[in-house]
């Protein structure tokens, strides 16, 4: 992380991901008519996605399994 995204954090703090709740304990939505203050989060602020690895998984070569019985003579 660059010194820059450093103190920019510094300066405004990480986004939580706690989510809002109403009184009876319900989560509360997003008002699309606000595009800059995200309202299903209790600071405001929409918490940035992790990525997800993808393995890869190993493949095996075409051809004749080893130790068949259909070898050439």
């Amino acid at each position: 992380m660059g010194i820059w995204n450093k103190f920019v954090t510094f300066m405004i703090g990480e986004p939580t991901g706690e989510r809002a709740k109403d009184s009876k304990g319900r989560f509360v939505a997003d008002d699309k008519s606000t595009p800059n203050t995200n309202e299903a989060y209790s600071d405001g602020r929409t918490p940035t996605k992790k990525k997800v690895a993808v393995k890869k998984t190993a493949t095996k070569g075409r051809g004749r399994p080893k130790g068949s019985k259909n070898k050439p003579k």
